[in-house]
């Protein structure tokens, strides 16, 4: 039975966007099933109830084995996880948040829209994949915040900005770092020898 991934893209963008058709390819050849939606146009952070609803109403599946978001798609999947009926074996947030980090000192607090009990029920292994110099706060402050609150590994790459933007040109085509962290969860279940020639 072939596993299923589900990537999900950032504001502005879609299904096409930067390193999104090369993973779901890379995925593909792996023997996962991808879905990668191209959602509704979304502005802002407090509008992600409707790539919510979207997602709800489209999805085939309530369970996936695993779900890649970037940036705003990373704050999809936990508000997702947020919910009753949705659950992933291992999620991959690149340049994800909870909220802007602007306001991480004086409010160190998650936001009522995500719940972290029930985002830890709903899934068993979280992946955050940040750089230092992110041009709007996705930085490894940002992914800090979220590993204390919900565990799981933190990834701090240096210089990579937001992983893929129009607005600072930045095209970020592959991203082979990314699948090597897809795939771990499925060669640690296969029990295969890793091999690094």
């Amino acid at each position: 039975m072939k596993k299923s991934a589900a990537i999900f893209h950032g504001l502005g963008g879609s299904e096409q966007s930067f390193w999104i058709p090369w993973l779901k390819a890379s995925l593909q050849a792996e023997g996962f099933e991808v879905w990668t939606p191209s959602l509704p146009d979304c502005e802002r952070f407090d509008d992600l109830d409707l790539w919510v609803n979207d997602v709800v109403a489209k999805s085939s599946q309530r369970h996936y084995d695993l779900m890649i978001g970037h940036s705003a798609g990373g704050s999809l999947i936990l508000r997702l996880l947020s919910r009753n009926d949705f659950s992933a074996d291992h999620i991959v947030s690149v340049a994800g948040f909870i909220k802007p980090s602007a306001d991480m000192e004086n409010n160190p607090t998650v936001p009522d829209a995500f719940n972290i009990k029930q985002i830890k029920n709903n899934c068993r292994a979280f992946t955050f994949i940040h750089a230092d110099d992110d041009p709007w706060d996705c930085d490894d402050k940002q992914g800090e915040f979220m590993r204390q609150h919900l565990g799981g590994t933190l990834i701090i790459k240096t210089g990579d900005g937001h992983f893929g933007s129009d607005y600072y040109q930045q095209p970020y085509k592959t991203f082979p770092l990314l699948l090597v962290h897809c795939l771990l969860e499925k060669s640690q279940s296969s029990n295969k020898p890793e091999s690094n020639g």
